[in-house]
């Protein structure tokens, strides 16, 4: 399932780095809440830390990231 999310966000990024960069970030976001459901593991300061500093990354990377240019519009002349 990852590699397809991958896959698409390849396919909707502007920069490879941000989509690679996402997808990891969101994987082990996942892994850790799918762990406390599953096997009630126990969230300690630090692992908050780390998720404040990761979430922290991915909004620097993707406020950052370059937008896409615009082309104009042609006009076709009737």
């Amino acid at each position: 399932m990852m590699w397809t999310v991958f896959a698409k966000a390849l396919r909707l990024s502007s920069s490879s780095a941000a989509a690679s960069v996402t997808t990891t970030a969101s994987n082990f976001i996942s892994s850790a809440i799918l762990g406390k459901l599953l096997f009630t593991e126990t969230w300690t300061p630090l692992w908050w830390v780390g998720l404040a500093v990761t979430l922290c990354g991915l909004v620097l990377l993707h406020t950052a990231a370059p937008q896409p240019a615009q082309l104009p519009v042609e006009k076709k002349e009737a």
